[in-house]
């Protein structure tokens, strides 16, 4: 299945009658190795139920590349979890659920734990938020535009991975792609999803289009052209681009490249 990143849940997907067999699952799974180049990420249950600290115990001695931590709501949260995987690999990342009311107050604090700790990622969990606040679901999402965008703007402040949250109706495939390109143009990097039907429309919203490619080619060349080396903006095809410009052109560039891999 082409996507990007494989997380395998213990927390809310799971019943608490079997959530020492799913760790088991989950260890054996990754263990042996049976997803690719993808990402594999383990969502713990929260370090505050009886399971939480053997979930993460188990997640040290692994060969993933991060672990989703449920339900944080500030920095002393992420400097407990951080502390749980002190004896993991250097390379394994921590990511972080964005879903209650107390995190939304404290978006900025909980991103700068990026200094001082494995942090690495915001993921939003809408659902459990939308619970919290007693939410109803609206098809723009416009209760949650808000906080979406504010917890962007802290993940990127400290250069995190910044993941939108899960649609639920994976039958209505327009409207998930309407949520998914609002994803997409408020900044995030993808997009979690909960059922394979997903997948193949989230890679063609979040995959730059050849359009874009061409044009990031041609802000990238205009550049580096000598009469432009000393220039802060130029115009291109009647418009002004600036240097800013230049650098979202190099990412998308990159982005392409890793997707054709």
């Amino acid at each position: 299945m082409p996507c990007d990143a494989v997380i395998l849940d213990l927390e809310d997907a799971v019943a608490p009658e079997i959530k020492v067999a799913a760790r088991m699952a989950a260890v054996a799974a990754f263990t042996e190795g049976r997803f690719g180049h993808r990402l594999k990420v383990l969502r713990v249950n929260a370090l505050d139920t009886e399971w939480g600290g053997d979930d993460l115990a188990a997640a040290a001695t692994l060969d993933i590349d991060a672990v989703l931590a449920p339900k944080v709501n500030g920095p002393d949260d992420v400097a407990r979890y951080n502390a749980a995987l002190a004896t993991a690999q250097p390379g394994l990342t921590l990511w972080v659920m964005i879903e209650t009311c107390l995190a939304v107050g404290r978006l900025q604090a909980i991103a700068d734990a990026a200094l001082t700790t494995r942090l690495a990622g915001f993921v939003m969990g809408t659902n459990d938020l939308a619970l919290e606040m007693r939410s109803r679901t609206m098809a723009d999402r416009a209760n949650m535009l808000p906080i979406l965008t504010f917890a962007l703007a802290a993940a990127r402040a400290r250069g995190l991975i910044a993941l939108d949250g899960v649609c639920n109706d994976f039958t209505d495939l327009a409207a998930w792609r309407a949520e998914a390109e609002q994803g997409l143009a408020l900044g995030f990097d993808g997009k979690t999803l909960i059922h394979p039907a997903q997948v193949d429309p989230c890679n063609a919203v979040f995959s730059p289009t050849a359009g874009e490619i061409a044009y990031a080619r041609s802000i990238v060349a205009a550049f580096a052209l000598p009469e432009n080396a000393e220039k802060g903006a130029i115009r291109l095809d009647g418009r002004m681009v600036e240097r800013l410009h230049l650098q979202e052109a190099e990412r998308m560039i990159a982005v392409a490249a890793v997707i054709s891999r």
